[in-house]
Formats: C-alpha cells, structure tokens, sequence
C-alpha cells in the first residue's frame, strides 16, 4: 500500500514508519522537523520505498500532495509534551487543530483510510481506576494552559467522528497512555527519557509534585503493531480505543527503578510543580487504562514491561551514536 505517516520522524511515528516499510509498503513521512529528527529515519534512509517531505500539516497544499494515491494515513503530527503546551500554547492549539483537519479533508478527498492518534489526556481530570473509552472526560480551566492540549485533541476527535459520520471516512481513533521506549527525549517534559538522561549524567532525578502520582507505561514496540492492526481491520472503523499498559507506579517508584537500571547514586530532589512549570498547574493523582477494547478488536496485549522499557532507553542513551 501506499501509506502516510505525518510526524514520522517523530519518537512514535519513526517506529511506525519502519514497521511499516518491514511490511512491505511504500511510506511517505511528512514531518516539519520542530520536534522530530532526521536522526530517527537514518537507518531507512537507503530504502527505496521510503520518502520524507519536509512540512506542515498545516499546509494545505503540501498534505494534499503527499496524500494523492494514498490507501491510509497515519495522521502522529503534533505539538507534543508540557513544556512545548506550555511554551508555546497558541502555536501549539493550531498546529493541533489546524493541521488534524486539514489532514482529515485531504484523506477524506483521497479515499484514504485515516489513523488519528489522539491521548489520555483527553480524560483529564478523571482518575478512575481503568479508564474505558466512554468515560466522562473532567476538565479544568480554559484558562490554565495545562488543559489547552486536551481541548484540542478532543476537537480532533470530534472531527474525526464527524467526518466518518458525514463523509463516510474511515477513521480510527487511538488514546495513546504515556508511549515510551528507544529514540524518544525528554527534552519536552517525558519522564522516563528525562529520568535515565539525569541519572546517565550523574544527576540528582528531579520528582515533580509528590512523586506519588501514578502513570502507566507502554512499550512503543507494543504500541505501534497494534496502530496497523486497528486501521487494517474494518470492525474497528469509526470507533476509539485506549492503547497502553494497565500496570501504574509511582513516579517516585519510577525513579527509583532508573537509579537502579542505571546504577546511580544521585539520588532523587522533589520539584514543586509551581516551579517546575509555573503557577496554577494542576496534575493528576492515577491514570490507568482499561484496554479490554482494544484486546476483544485485535488481541492487543503489551508484551514488554517497566524493566523492558527503561532497558531499551538506557541502551538507546548509551549507544555510541549520541541522539
């Protein structure tokens, strides 16, 4: 098939773009490069079936040449991570809003299939025990930039829907909880590369808040296969599903396993989240995924835990070729 990913040179979407080109496929990226690398598609570089257009979703012209004659879409692009939200709200919005439709009207003109991946923090301030897809989403201040990210991708979602209900696209929507492994950086807020940076660096890990807040975390091998299966499979067009591990720690336990994993002896310093990111912040207690969609759809079941994760980070840090 010919298949667009956007954001492909992007942690996830460079994942993708390999696996999909393993499955024989041809695989345009378009990526603006503001928070993905070229870096992250060298090894697929020499590949034949592999072409990266420089751009932003935002531009019309542009999505709709790297979408002509295209059987799907993988639609990655996005202002990504708290500190690029928080820095740069406005840029951040239209990049989230803008671009998701314009890529929406061009698959819908090119008969694509279309992936959107959208993110737990749509469900915001709900801290249910296994969030399922139909649960109410709890939402602060439109007035606090910490909400501004999950007001926009549940825009995107809307669109989405709209466009499968009114223009008969094929859609498929994916929350996606706290996806981590190899090439991602923890330069726009990701804890887990930002943790073994510090700790690889012989730093004291700084603890935002408490550290007794619980996050979930998932292997991008985990993820991305389960991405391709979603869109191939018919049964799963028009709908939403989570995609993650249900396994939560602490982020102060999360630190602990790094310093271990990394055999550093610096330590932990906690961070108030006033100073980390400024006044009126506000952050979640738990957010654990129900998955049981997405394992009834395709049988989606992450096969790599906590260990596996930081392993694949801390050798993707240590490698000789520094990212």
């Amino acid at each position: 098939m010919r298949v667009v990913v956007t954001g492909g040179a992007g942690f996830i979407g460079s994942h993708l773009t390999e696996y999909l080109l393993s499955l024989g496929h041809e695989v345009i990226v378009l990526d603006d490069f503001s928070t993905g690398t070229a870096r992250n598609l060298r090894a697929l570089s020499a590949n034949p079936r592999l072409t990266v257009v420089p751009g932003s979703v935002c531009d019309a012209t542009i999505v709709e040449t790297c979408l002509a004659g295209a059987d799907a879409v993988y639609h990655l692009a996005a202002a990504v991570g708290v500190f690029t939200i928080l820095d740069r709200t406005l840029e951040s919005l239209r990049t989230n809003l803008t671009g998701t439709e314009t890529v929406l009207a061009a698959a819908s003109r090119a008969g694509a299939r279309m992936l959107l991946a959208s993110t737990s923090e749509i469900y915001g301030k709900n801290t249910a025990m296994g969030l399922r897809e139909e649960d109410d989403r709890i939402i602060g201040s439109p007035l606090k930039n910490r909400w501004s990210y999950a007001e926009a991708k549940a825009l995107d979602e809307t669109f989405a829907h709209l466009y499968a209900v009114e223009k008969g696209l094929r859609t498929v929507i994916v929350r996606l909880f706290n996806t981590v492994g190899p090439r991602q950086t923890g330069r726009y807020g990701m804890v887990v590369p930002r943790f073994v940076d510090q700790a690889l660096a012989g730093k004291p890990l700084t603890v935002f808040g408490t550290g007794q807040q619980s996050r979930c975390f998932c292997h991008v091998l985990d993820v991305v296969p389960a991405l391709v299966a979603l869109l191939e499979d018919e049964r799963a067009h028009g709908t939403v599903f989570n995609l993650g591990n249900p396994e939560p720690v602490t982020i102060e336990e999360l630190a602990h396993r790094v310093l271990v994993r990394t055999g550093s002896p610096a330590g932990i310093v906690r961070v108030p989240y006033e100073q980390a990111y400024g006044p009126g912040y506000e952050d979640m207690e738990r957010r654990v995924p129900d998955c049981t969609k997405a394992k009834q759809a395709i049988g989606f079941q992450p096969a790599r835990g906590l260990d596996d994760i930081l392993d694949g980070v801390l050798a993707d840090r240590t490698a000789a070729v520094p990212r």
